[in-house]
């Protein structure tokens, strides 16, 4: 083993890497042993090998990072690279992304990531709790954490810890009486939104004193119980109230539900939201007594109907079926929601080759709006069941295999219509 790793340190890092590959691909080829103690203590160094592996990758990313290398790519962001890519989910792009830019300051949770003396968990953890802090402050909470960690306490405690850093810091430097504007109630309010697969979606926040006098003023008297026979905990109470303040409180509130007809008088076909979540019939005929109805025209094979041309900017009633076909940015991989997307002209309207036409317009984020128009030749467009996705090819000259699957190099065409 010694001269195989004194072997290696000619190597460069592309060697490596590829060595790395090739030893995973031959590991997936053997079987477990059949000992359980065995494959508890394999499996805790192939672990301690993989938390070593993810330093490696945090500094590979932190070079893409820096670079802006994505942009060339047509992503419009680093974790965009690193879902469509490499196909991480939203909250592990996030994750790994934090650990490379935050590893350059926190020297002490480099080195024992590289050496196996901490593990990915611990060390992401700590990035994600540091990354709001200036570098002095960082400094003195990487030892409050680290410290907590030769203490034994679990990850997940490790991430409670995390969140009141700040104020540890503060009581370890001496410097934890809060500012006046802070003592009357000034800090600034915030709130996550984080979609779940099935369509749902989970709140994370902080409300200053003065929002969540708002928020109790608000809520909880529509959230006390409905009478002796209402059996929903508080929580289901409190959503309960603040779906009613959303729906009811506002008059630019909208829930786009596409439904036959007949569900609406009395079929049992359910409805469907934008992305597809299926909503109950009967669901869909609550919402639109109380909403009231906008008809959106679909031809027998869900394409929308003709709506006007002539004009540069789409009409309210155009915006509104796009947002029906598109959940998110036209761009492959894109997860910019449609709401928040820009009209663009497929074939480009200063061209004059693009009309207004309902089946001549897209939704596009507006770094992908702006990146299409100056790279032509770098998108390739094709149409599924009337609606356009665009895909981000690589740059000219630049040959490479996506995940192993080779990319097409070929001229491209600006259209390949494919029903």
């Amino acid at each position: 083993m010694d001269s195989i790793v004194a072997g290696l340190d000619s190597a460069s890092t592309a060697d490596l890497v590829e060595a790395a590959a090739a030893i995973t691909t031959q590991l997936t080829q053997r079987s477990a042993p059949d000992s359980g103690t065995a494959c508890m203590e394999l499996a805790e160094q192939f672990a301690t090998a993989l938390d070593q592996g993810e330093q490696v990758l945090a500094g590979l990313i932190a070079v893409v990072d820096r670079t802006g290398e994505p942009k060339r790519w047509g992503l419009a962001s680093t974790q965009a690279w690193l879902r469509c890519r490499l196909g991480m989910r939203e909250g592990r792009a996030q994750e790994r992304l934090t650990l490379a830019r935050q590893l350059p300051r926190l020297q002490q949770i480099n080195q024992q990531l590289a050496t196996g003396a901490l593990s990915y968990g611990y060390a992401a953890t700590i990035a994600d709790a540091v990354q709001r802090l200036n570098d002095d402050d960082c400094t003195a909470a990487e030892g409050i954490l680290l410290e907590a960690v030769a203490g034994g306490v679990s990850a997940r405690n490790l991430a409670r810890l995390g969140r009141r850093v700040h104020d540890l810091v503060a009581e370890l430097t001496g410097t934890d009486q809060p500012p006046q504007d802070a003592a009357r109630g000034y800090q600034r309010s915030w709130m996550t939104v984080s979609r779940s697969l099935d369509g749902g979606c989970y709140l994370h926040g902080w409300l200053n004193p003065e929002d969540t006098a708002i928020l109790d003023g608000t809520l909880a008297p529509l959230a006390k119980p409905a009478g002796t026979d209402d059996r929903r905990d508080l929580a289901e109470r409190t959503a309960a109230a603040l779906s009613t303040v959303l729906s009811g409180g506002h008059r630019d509130t909208r829930v786009t539900v596409i439904a036959d007809l007949q569900t609406l008088t009395g079929d049992d076909t359910p409805g469907r939201l934008r992305d597809g979540t299926p909503i109950p019939a009967a669901q869909v005929r609550r919402i639109a007594l109380n909403a009231g109805i906008s008809p959106l025209i679909l031809s027998p094979d869900h394409v929308p109907l003709y709506l006007g041309h002539a004009v540069r900017i789409a009409t309210a009633g155009q915006r509104r079926v796009l947002e029906t076909l598109y959940d998110t940015c036209a761009v492959q991989g894109c997860e910019v929601p449609g709401l928040l997307c820009e009209v663009d002209h497929v074939d480009g309207w200063a061209l004059g080759n693009s009309p207004t036409d309902i089946d001549k317009l897209a939704l596009c984020c507006g770094w992908h709006n702006r990146w299409k128009h100056t790279h032509p030749h770098q998108i390739h467009i094709t149409t599924t069941d009337g609606r356009f996705v665009y895909r981000a090819l690589p740059p000219d000259g630049v040959a490479r295999s996506r995940r192993g699957r080779p990319v097409d190099q070929a001229d491209n065409p600006w259209h390949d219509h494919a029903a």
